[in-house]
């Protein structure tokens, strides 16, 4: 059995300083908590991974689906104005967002 460290205050104390994070008397309490919740189940996990279990990041193998990459015709200008509310010189006209400059 590998034993996990538990955390301290101190530690925490010291996590919080490296983070550049103030953290009051209640959150040191509860992150300790919480971490050794954390260090514990990895405990468990380490009792039942031998050494025949191999590293998974995820149960069931993904496989990313990627398109083939092939040229298509592009829309013409036509095309794509087709469906603007309003067009002007060729282009898409749109409300003015900024002020003034």
């Amino acid at each position: 059995m590998v034993a996990m460290p538990t955390f301290t205050r101190e530690e925490i104390e010291n996590l919080g300083r490296l983070a550049q994070i103030a953290l009051t008397d209640g959150e040191i309490e509860r992150l300790k908590g919480e971490l050794n919740v954390i260090a514990e189940s990895i405990t468990k996990v380490q009792e039942v991974a031998g050494s025949d279990v191999p590293p998974t990041a995820n149960p069931i193998p993904i496989e990313a689906y990627l398109r083939p990459d092939e040229a298509e015709e592009p829309l013409s200008q036509k095309e794509a104005l087709a469906g603007a509310p309003e067009t002007e010189a060729g282009m898409f006209v749109a409300p003015r967002i900024l002020g003034e400059e």
